[in-house]
């Protein structure tokens, strides 16, 4: 099966490290209030003040410069170098396996709940198709229509609209001026933020630039066929939405490592395990660049590309990108495909028996008195 994507698939589906160099851990001058100060008169103890403290401290004029120097619309919310200690990263730690461990366990009771109910609405479709068929729609009825639209998506395109959908309305945040400082907190992952682990799947649903959401949101959508064809709906949500959390804790230990500090955002962690799962469940699937059709070349050749690009970023601190954090994606893609469907989603049948019992008969042994 021929996958056509986009030229910017090997270089624009990074997630965007956003810059942002902050004086004292102070808000940007677009969100904190300017307030102007007159020079105090100066008091006659002064002198002998000084004299006993010693000489006030002066800043230099490279300082003073670099102080009056407008600065962009971000805050990393910390002291340009925090402490690098890595117990800072037990809690997001605790929170990434937590998450993973909850997508899984939601993914398979609904997976049970959509066979119950597709059992249990078949009667209800043949009845709804008997009474279109007495009292027919008119014709050109806008719903209609709609409903054609969205039925003649494959079950992997309508998997990712809503992901598509929520990706467009948290962009449309961040164009809001008022959401701004809520944005930042609560929409960019950094480790030196206070807070950790909301931003860990938060950030996966978050771009500031159109271009960036709209490259990833394209990549997702040409893969999305093939993955959800592969993993099922249920399997492949749990897959990406783990992988946003595990590649931001990657990034996390990326960063504390290196002492890179500042705010990511972006989906690229979760496509890159998608991605990643792909290639390595159908290595020998051809891809082909969109504007260059004639130019192809296997999947396993393109994941290798990928891996070998984000690699050398990390090693040599490109900046631009957060290339620890598609490696954690990547890896965490490939290890699901190669050990973690054996692992955990095959052995989901005990928790399914569990929450069928508790689903049937009101809990362990209801039913028995």
């Amino acid at each position: 099966m021929a996958l056509r994507i986009c030229s910017t698939l090997l270089r624009l589906t990074g997630e965007e490290v956003v810059r942002c160099p902050v004086k004292d851990g102070r808000w940007p001058h677009n969100f904190q209030q300017r307030c102007s100060f007159r020079k105090a008169a100066r008091k006659p103890e002064s002198k002998k003040v000084e004299e006993e403290l010693g000489q006030p401290h002066k800043e230099s004029p490279d300082a003073v410069s670099h102080r009056r120097t407008s600065t962009p619309y971000w805050d990393q919310q910390a002291p340009p170098s925090p402490p690098r200690t890595f117990s800072h990263l037990i809690k997001p730690l605790v929170f990434t396996v937590g998450f993973t461990g909850c997508s899984f366990g939601s993914a398979a009771i609904w997976q049970y709940e959509s066979v119950k109910f597709r059992v249990q609405s078949f009667f209800n479709e043949i009845r709804a198709d008997w009474l279109e068929k007495l009292h027919p729609q008119k014709r050109g009825d806008i719903r209609k229509e709609i409903n054609q639209w969205w039925n003649s998506l494959s079950e992997g395109q309508r998997t990712v609209t809503g992901i598509i959908a929520a990706n467009a309305v948290v962009f449309c945040c961040w164009r809001v001026p008022s959401l701004q400082r809520s944005m930042i907190k609560h929409f960019t992952s950094n480790p030196a933020s206070k807070t950790l682990c909301c931003p860990m799947i938060l950030s996966t649903f978050s771009h500031f630039s159109f271009f960036h959401m709209a490259a990833n949101m394209y990549v997702l959508w040409s893969f999305s066929t093939t993955a959800v064809s592969m993993l099922g709906r249920e399997q492949f949500l749990a897959v990406y939405l783990s992988a946003g959390v595990v590649s931001t804790f990657i990034s996390y230990v990326g960063k504390m490592a290196t002492g890179r500090f500042g705010p990511s955002l972006g989906a690229s962690g979760a496509i890159m395990a998608i991605l990643a799962a792909v290639c390595t469940k159908m290595p020998e699937s051809k891809l082909a660049i969109i504007f260059i059709p004639m130019f192809t070349f296997t999947a396993a050749n393109a994941l290798k590309a990928i891996l070998a690009m984000d690699m050398a970023g990390l090693v040599l601190g490109w900046k631009f990108f957060d290339h620890a954090a598609h490696l954690g994606g990547a890896m965490f893609g490939i290890w699901y495909i190669l050990f973690g469907h054996e692992l955990i989603w095959k052995n989901r049948e005990p928790f399914v028996n569990l929450w069928h019992n508790l689903r049937t008969r009101g809990g362990p042994g209801g039913g028995s008195m």
